[in-house]
Parts: C-alpha cells; structure tokens; sequence
C-alpha cells in the first residue's frame, strides 16, 4: 500500500477564536507541520488585527488577512441575486454563498506558499465542511483537507479550554466564563446567521436582543421610507441616484433595511447532510434586492425566460447550499442567468415600512416590454385585436374540450 508522504505545511482558515486558536496548536501538535493562518474579511464586522496577533503569538511565520468585500459581493453574491435565489422558499444563502471565496482563497493561499494541505473549523455535522471541501478539491484536485472535528476528541467546550490552558493559548475571558451569546454567530456583508445552544430548540422563541442588523418592525419608523436602485445587466449600479461599487450597494441597503426592519427570518432548513436544523438570519440588504431585481425584470424579460428562470432556481440554489459553486452545473446555469440578464435595464421604486417592502414603480427606458398601446383597456386603435382571442381559446380549451366527449360517452 503506497504511504502518503508527511504533511509539512497546512493553510488554515483561522478566525483567531477558541475553536481556530486550538486547532492551530494541534495542527502543529499532532502533524509536526509548519501552519499557514489565512482570514478573510468579508464584511464581517470584526476587528481582524487581534487574529494576526494571536498567530504570532503561536509562531505563524505566514499570517494572511485579506479584503474580500468587493469580491464577494461582485463575484459571488451578485450573480447569485441574478437568480433571485432562494433555498427551501425562504432562505437568502447568506452563509453558503461565502464559503467557496474562502475555499478559494484557501486553495491560492496554499499554491503561493507551497502548503500541502488545507483545515478548516467546520464540524463533521454542518454543511460548511462539505463547501469548504468541494471547493477546494474543484480547484486543486490533489489538495489534502484537514478537518479536525472529525479526527479529534476535542468536542465540547470544556474539552477546548482545557486543551488552551494546557498549551497557553489566549482565550476570550467570556469564552472561559461561559459568557457571551446562548448560540453561535456568523457574519458576513450579506447577512448574520444564528444557530445552536437554545435555538436548537425550534419552539424557542429568540429574544429581541439577539438580532444585531435590524430593528423590529414594532420599533421600525412611522414613516415609510423611499429608495431608488438603478440596475445594469440584473446588477445594482447605483442606489437613490448615487453609483456605487458592489459593496457599498450591499453596505448601505444593509443599512436602509435595518433601520426598517427588514430581512429577519427564523427557518428549520433541511442540511444537506441529512438532519434538520434551526437557523435565525438577518439578510436587510439582500431581502430588498431580490424584491426588487424580480420587479425589473417582471418589466423587461419575456414570460418565457422568466418561467425558465424559475423553473430552474430551486435547482440553482441547491447547488449553492450544498457546496456546488464550483461544479460544472452551476457555471452552466449561470452563464444562462448571466445570459438572461442582458436586457435587465433600468430603475425601481421601493416603499420600506416596519418590515414590509412595496414595490412602488419600475421603469426601463432602453429595455421595457410593456407596451401601454397593447395593454391598455381603453381605444388601443387597433394595436391588439381582441377578436383573435376567441380562436387562441378554442385551441387551447381543444383537449379538454375532446376529454369531456370521451368521459361522458363512458357508462358509470
């Protein structure tokens, strides 16, 4: 049997937390290898500085920490919205949709210091360990995963600080007191997702001061709020006559949203795995773009290719929650979306009110196929005749017509 040669320096995706902080030591305990941290900010709201201090703090020679907003919203999240993307009728992929970057930031990080394999912090149980490793072997087909919550014994939190103080690891003082949230966060630009401790409870109701983005429609302005995105190519370019770049369109609907109460949701989700989970977001931004992005394109795309799009978004969006961002299925279908979006021109009014959103106006001045000639329901001058429709019901009633014959000829 061919023996596997020794792993002598791993990427880490590291946070600089308890769960990342352990595993940085054993990695180096238990493999003997040189670590190698990467963190990615993708808008997660979290001073980054302290995660590259602690990695030196644990001898890391090699500490990356990279600016990833602008991609993510451009290369990832955008492209998703062009779907109008939503997984199991309800929920906006805020965590799924980030964790290929990271697979393919890890995966660059690696081939430009040389690294042999890759880890992680996702636990053997959570859909994350299957995006991080599905992405990582689409792009680096060789690549060697790390994943220590399926080889450790380390699995509960005693067990992880027992572990930090054996090997002087810097913990938290919350973490060590047990303090902090009863649950597990995780941001990004896009959204903040909430699970674990009493949330695994589905009748549990959280309390208000859990959610961080928004504002409860109950404390949400008297008054409502109007908003103006411009689109290009399915793409916001600019937000109340202001261009923007992709983050900045994301930073400040995130905004606008939050302060109207817009975007919290509470959903039990089916992980691909196979267990149920129990999940809370906040997705404000994200929620006004897709009511929006399906306004304009109700003015400017064919029945047709909006019936296919919705056809195959449920598909698409499994896809991206079950780790497939990089499978030659999702690009198909994006270049068919991205394809689709061409004529998606224009400009939408928005309403925001305690938690509501109204679309108020759409208008596309290059693009629109609404012609106010044909739909009119006074004198259209004989732009449409209604003649014509007599004939196109016959033909269409024409089967249905011949079922009932054949019924009623049958004896009972």
């Amino acid at each position: 049997m061919k023996q596997e040669k020794p792993i002598k320096k791993v990427v880490l995706a590291y946070s600089g937390g308890l769960d990342t902080s352990v595993i940085l030591k054993w990695l180096q305990d238990t493999y003997g290898c040189e670590v190698v941290t990467f963190t990615a900010d993708i808008g997660q709201g979290e001073e980054l500085s302290p995660a590259r201090k602690k990695a030196k703090l644990m001898g890391v020679k090699e500490i990356f920490i990279e600016d990833l907003k602008e991609e993510f919203v451009r290369d990832f999240v955008f492209p998703m919205f062009r779907a109008n993307t939503v997984y199991e009728g309800e929920y906006l992929l805020g965590t799924s949709i980030a964790r290929p970057l990271i697979a393919k930031q890890l995966v660059e990080v690696a081939r430009r210091t040389g690294a042999d394999a890759i880890s992680h912090g996702a636990t053997g149980k959570g859909n994350d360990q299957v995006r991080f490793e599905l992405g990582a072997y689409a792009l680096m087909p060789e690549v060697k995963i790390i994943a220590p919550w399926r080889e450790w014994d380390l699995l509960s939190r005693d067990k992880l600080l027992r572990y930090a103080d054996k090997h002087g690891i810097p913990v938290d003082f919350k973490k060590r007191k047990g303090g902090g949230a009863p649950y597990s966060m995780d941001a990004n630009l896009l959204h903040i997702s909430y699970e674990g401790g009493v949330l695994e409870d589905p009748n549990f109701e959280p309390e208000e001061s859990m959610w961080r983005m928004t504002v409860s429609a109950a404390k949400a302005p008297n008054r409502a709020e109007a908003l103006e995105l411009e689109y290009r190519r399915g793409d916001i370019v600019a937000v109340n006559g202001k261009r923007l770049s992709p983050a900045a369109v994301l930073t400040l609907l995130n905004q606008i949203g939050g302060r109207n109460g817009i975007g919290r949701l509470d959903l039990v989700e089916n992980r691909y795995v196979g267990m149920k989970s129990r999940g809370c977001y906040e997705t404000p931004g994200g929620t006004i773009m897709l009511k929006a992005h399906r306004a304009i394109e109700s003015l400017t795309l064919d029945r047709e290719v909006l019936a296919l799009k919705d056809d195959l978004m449920p598909r698409y969006a499994r896809l991206i929650y079950n780790g497939y961002w990089f499978s030659p299925e999702r690009i198909l279908l994006q270049k068919l979306i991205d394809e689709s979006q061409q004529t998606v021109n224009g400009k939408v009014r928005l309403k925001l009110y305690k938690g509501n959103i109204t679309v108020t106006g759409r208008e596309s001045k290059t693009d629109s196929l609404f012609d106010p000639a044909i739909s009119t329901f006074e004198d259209d001058q004989g732009a449409y005749s209604q003649a014509d429709a007599a004939g196109f019901i016959r033909l269409n009633a024409l089967r249905m017509r011949i079922a009932a014959r054949v019924k009623r000829r049958k004896p009972r």
